[in-house]
């Protein structure tokens, strides 16, 4: 008789059982291997990038940004998600939802929102409409699915750039089960501190504020895994219990050259093209933006075949 190992902590997190009628996670589909890293001064430039692929495709989109903030002191910076979401083309991107808990953010989100052109480069009139929150986004995200701006149908993209805890898992759990199947779900950008969650997790005594973070009482365990097991035990709770058929994490690096990972960017989608254009916008984060018929093109013949070498990355000496 052979003696039973005794469960890790890890074990402890997942020992709960599939809910009736759970589906068995879908298995992740395989993805080319970055060649070079994104740093965190390239993370706003990595989502615009992708958004950028993937509207080609849908044609149309909605995108929510619960800390929508910029983070530098600048406005002028390639750092700042909204700003560079607003600034891709093509502008099809037709509902912007923008939310900040900080009145002094939301002065920054309104005075971009009122440069923003009113036509394309092309003079065509551009029919979108940016909506702005002010509010904590775990609230302000009620609003948001009940204005009746985002259809069952239409394709939409939720960044969470938080700082730490701020988003709770009440929240992703929303945004998750907000559209009805067949339709995909609500795609999620989710961003996990990795360079100090160590230090966070030791250093808060208000131990409400994990609960809503992680959504169970077994919050306790985080602070005894490494930090590939909180990785990993977050992708598959946002496969498990949110409901997502890919989910993958994708590291953002403390500097040009790699370094410590001080996020990992957790992209949740149902979309069976999706891992494939974040793959390539991961490789492509650090490069001139492909014109609109060569991309176009790429894309399409994308799995079809090899692709060509890229071009040398902008202002960087990275080795494969």
């Amino acid at each position: 008789m052979t003696e039973e190992k005794p469960k890790s902590q890890q074990d402890v997190l997942f020992e709960h059982a599939p809910l009736p009628g759970q589906e068995k996670p879908a298995e992740e589909p395989k993805v080319e291997a970055p060649q070079f890293p994104v740093w965190t001064d390239n993370k706003a430039r990595f989502i615009m990038v992708y958004l950028r692929y993937f509207v080609l495709l849908t044609k149309h989109g909605t995108y929510i940004d619960g800390f929508a903030g910029p983070q530098a002191e600048s406005d002028e910076t390639e750092s700042w998600s909204a700003k560079m979401v607003l600034g891709s083309e093509p502008q099809w991107i037709k509902h912007l939802h923008l939310c900040d808990a900080s009145r002094n953010q939301i002065v920054r989100l309104e005075a971009l929102k009122k440069v923003q052109p009113i036509r394309d480069t092309k003079g065509r009139k551009l029919y979108r409409k940016i909506h702005i929150y002010h509010g904590d986004f775990n609230v302000v995200i009620d609003e948001i699915l009940a204005s009746g701006n985002i259809s069952q149908k239409q394709a939409t993209f939720c960044l969470l750039d938080q700082r730490t805890f701020e988003c709770h898992w009440k929240t992703l759990e929303k945004l998750a089960n907000y559209k009805k199947k067949p339709q995909n779900k609500i795609e999620l950008f989710y961003f996990l501190a990795n360079g100090w969650l160590e230090r966070a997790l030791a250093a808060l005594r208000d131990t409400d504020v994990l609960q809503r973070w992680w959504g169970r009482d077994d919050w306790t365990a985080l602070r005894e895994m490494s930090r590939d097991e909180r990785r990993d035990a977050l992708v598959a709770r946002f496969k498990r219990d949110l409901g997502y058929k890919s989910v993958k994490a994708w590291p953002i690096y403390e500097r040009q050259n790699g370094g410590a990972v001080m996020y990992y960017m957790i992209h949740a989608t149902d979309h069976p093209e999706a891992p494939k254009f974040m793959s390539r916008a991961y490789r492509r984060a650090v490069y001139p933006l492909e014109p609109i018929e060569q991309l176009k093109f790429e894309l399409e013949s994308e799995s079809k075949g090899p692709q060509t070498q890229p071009p040398a990355p902008l202002d960087t000496k990275c080795s494969a």
